[in-house]
């Protein structure tokens, strides 16, 4: 029994470790997944009062969180290129500054 636990423990461990190199949207997909698998779990346990239920409703939630918590990551608009005529007329390409991300132009 204890040989189980720590297994588990070193799994648990391993898992989380992994999490610190992800971007915010991969994160936010795991929350999702996380959560939303233990709340479908809890539903299906109690719509069917089964374990094919419970296990139905897990691998949904699941699912449905981590859609949904990959499709609400914010996007940051900075880093996008505009493009800019200096006083000779010439046309270039810019980062773009910030009266263009407060609707200035």
């Amino acid at each position: 029994m204890f040989i189980k636990k720590a297994i588990l423990a070193v799994l648990m461990t391993a898992a989380l470790a992994g999490c610190e190199t992800q971007t915010e949207g991969q994160q936010r997909a795991t929350t999702g997944a996380l959560i939303g698998g233990a709340g479908g779990a809890l539903v299906g346990q109690a719509i069917g009062g089964n374990t094919k239920s419970t296990v139905i409703g897990a691998a949904s939630g699941a699912l449905l969180g981590a859609v949904v918590g990959s499709a609400t990551t914010p996007t940051e608009p900075r880093g996008q290129l505009c493009r800019y005529q200096d006083r000779y007329g010439r046309i270039y390409t810019a980062p773009c500054d910030d009266r263009y991300y407060r609707g200035e132009y």
